[in-house]
């Protein structure tokens, strides 16, 4: 027993004569380490809480299903060479075949407005389309066909055979302002389905020469090349707007996007889907913006109204006896500000209603009535 209590408080005295030496020579190598930081985090949201302060979640979850990738292709049909017709060179050459057919392919994105299958989207994105698939949120593949367009306002309606699927809410038509925060849902250069998120910038745009009738929400949420078609949605993930229309001299987005308002965009779905295409009122005349310099060629006291530089022969218009020179003031008691404005009000008129129209006329003011006609549809690739 003595023998191994030595040999114990040997080893002991060595022991502690290495750590002496250690932390002596190598005080680093026994450092004692620092206990870990307490971190704070942030409280376990209970199943099925999201967050509401600083975040858009709910928006974008109530309106991802909704929005929709759309895959367009279009054959490039090769005009046969009159060389290949001629006698002459077949019987030198024989016969020459043409290549195939080669195929350009775009994209967009669209907004599922009803469970039977109706998507809303912007008509350049399927002009000229020979196939057109759709992926929805769930990543199956669709194809589509064509319902009915209206180039002039940049829409159209498609439809796949599929139900029950999930659709997007409209918002109020009188619930948007300037400053207020939207999103913008689409397929940006085909990456995937993507939300971005901005203010409304202005409301009303025109004059821009994107379409023929014009009153778009500007944002400077992101809109890039393949959001077209796709969602403009409130907080609430509420339908506000139809993205259609970037200005960028570089093709990328500068803050700048344009969106068709839901509320018109559902007038002429409703349209189109019920009669395959848009009724507009028309009167038949060319009219022209008063500048300062005309107002004062004409002697006109202000540059209010819009100035009809020409009439069609045999049109409403000529019907009622408007004249190139007069300055159309009012539509059915509505002031005219500009072309673009009598173009709007004159559109929304229907056909053989017949409406009161005040003009400037040799510095008198005269009132007429014309019997509205239906615009012309506008053939597909023509503006």
């Amino acid at each position: 027993m003595h023998r191994l209590w030595l040999i114990f408080a040997q080893t002991v005295t060595i022991a502690v004569a290495i750590l002496f030496v250690i932390g002596t020579l190598k005080p680093d190598w026994v450092a004692q380490r620092p206990s870990i930081v307490a971190l704070q985090e942030a409280p376990r949201p209970a199943d099925g809480e999201l967050p509401t302060t600083g975040s858009y979640r709910n928006a974008a979850r109530a309106a991802l299903p909704s929005v929709v990738h759309i895959y367009t292709t279009q054959k490039i049909r090769q005009q046969r060479h009159p060389l290949l017709d001629d006698p002459i060179f077949r019987h030198f050459f024989g016969d020459r075949q043409e290549g195939p057919a080669q195929r350009n392919s775009g994209l967009g994105s669209g907004v599922i407005v009803s469970p039977n299958g109706y998507i809303l989207t912007n008509y350049h994105v399927i002009e000229a389309a020979d196939d057109i698939q759709i992926s929805l949120n769930d990543g199956s593949t669709h194809k589509a066909r064509i319902i009915g367009s209206d180039p002039e306002s940049d829409l159209a309606v498609l439809q796949i055979k599929a139900d029950k699927l999930p659709t997007v809410t409209f918002g109020q038509p009188d619930g948007l302002g300037v400053g207020d925060v939207v999103l913008a849902i689409g397929n940006p250069f085909g990456v995937g389905q993507t939300v971005t998120m901005g203010i409304v910038s202005a409301l009303g745009r025109s004059h821009l020469g994107i379409n023929t009738f014009e009153n778009f929400i500007q944002t400077d949420a992101a809109i890039n090349p393949g959001n077209s078609g796709g969602a403009l949605v409130d907080v609430n993930g509420n339908l506000v707007g139809i993205n259609t229309a970037i200005y960028s001299r570089t093709g990328g987005n500068h803050g700048i996007g344009f969106a068709i308002p839901a509320a018109s965009a559902r007038s002429i779905m409703e349209q189109i889907i019920q009669s395959g295409a848009v009724t507009r009122g028309w009167i038949g005349v060319e009219a022209q913006e008063i500048s300062p310099e005309l107002a004062e060629s004409f002697g006109l006291p202000d540059t209010d109204g819009a100035l009809i530089a020409g009439v069609m022969r045999g049109s409403p218009a000529d019907s009622a006896g408007i004249r190139p020179g007069d300055v159309l003031l009012a539509v059915d008691g509505k002031a005219v500000r500009d072309p673009q404005v009598m173009l709007d009000l004159i559109a929304a008129l229907k056909p053989d209603e017949r409406i009161g129209f005040r003009l400037r006329r040799d510095r008198s003011i005269v009132e007429v009535e014309v019997k509205i006609g239906k615009r012309p549809a506008i053939r597909a690739g023509k503006e």
